[in-house]
């Protein structure tokens, strides 16, 4: 089954409108064919990328776990997908240890995600602790599972996997095409496990320190659909760059 590259921009907490206003443009100049792209701004510039050109699609960086209600400060799903918003990062690994989202609160996000019509982008990944201590595909199983278990292996039909080794996220360190490779396969047959049809569609994408000139490495690997993208992602001709290089 042939499964259409993602490149997903992740700005974080970064950028002001007028560097919202001149990267949208300039993305918009570029062709971008064969490649999904979404942009992640943080909340205030969400309405600059739902106005920016057709080819480029809008993602938040996070959601509520509640629906609308008493909680000051949250966004809740009905607000995005009503804002334009098709995507949602869900249980970015710095949602996680700097906000300690543990993997029922990502489960509660990515129900509220889907039930409002937007496509989860689920981030999965393991520490350098971890890592070293062989503890990756355990790591990866259970904040998978955690999912899997709430919402089964056919949501993710409608869902989108990134997985994002900690350890080389801002730290100048990138997995090997190898070492990413064995992960996303790890992840695909575990869905596999569960539904082989669902598996193979299932866009899986890498989130590790991607950039210009590794990029084509990473996204040849047979598992790597594409990637999620963050330092990267706030210079024009980088972030084409990648996206040309999932296109190819």
């Amino acid at each position: 089954m042939a499964r259409q590259p993602l490149v997903a921009g992740n700005w974080k907490m970064n950028g002001r409108q007028a560097f919202a206003t001149d990267l949208l443009a300039g993305l918009a100049e570029k062709a971008l064919a064969g490649v999904e792209v979404v942009i992640c701004p943080p909340f205030p510039y969400l309405g600059a990328v739902t106005g920016a050109a057709g080819h480029l699609k809008a993602g938040a960086q996070n959601v509520a776990r509640t629906e609308d209600g008493a909680f000051t400060g949250e966004v809740s799903a009905q607000m995005l997908a009503d804002c334009g918003c098709q995507y949602v990062i869900i249980g970015h690994s710095e949602r996680r240890a700097l906000f300690a989202e543990d993997d029922d609160c990502v489960a509660d996000k990515y129900q509220r995600a889907q039930d409002a019509g937007l496509t989860p982008i689920l981030c999965l990944g393991e520490t350098l602790e971890e890592r070293e201590g062989g503890d990756t595909e355990a790591v990866i199983a259970r904040q998978l599972d955690a999912v899997l278990a709430r919402h089964g292996a056919a949501s993710l039909a409608r869902a989108v996997i990134a997985y994002e080794p900690v350890w080389a996220i801002g730290t100048g360190k990138t997995a090997s095409p190898e070492q990413a490779q064995a992960v996303h396969a790890f992840i695909r047959e575990r869905v596999a496990g569960q539904d082989h049809v669902v598996a193979e569609g299932l866009r899986i994408l890498y989130g590790g320190s991607v950039k210009a000139d590794n990029a084509a490495s990473l996204f040849g690997a047979p598992d790597i659909d594409g990637g999620l993208i963050g330092g990267a992602s706030l210079d024009i001709a980088s972030f084409a760059a990648i996206c040309e290089a999932a296109a190819n």
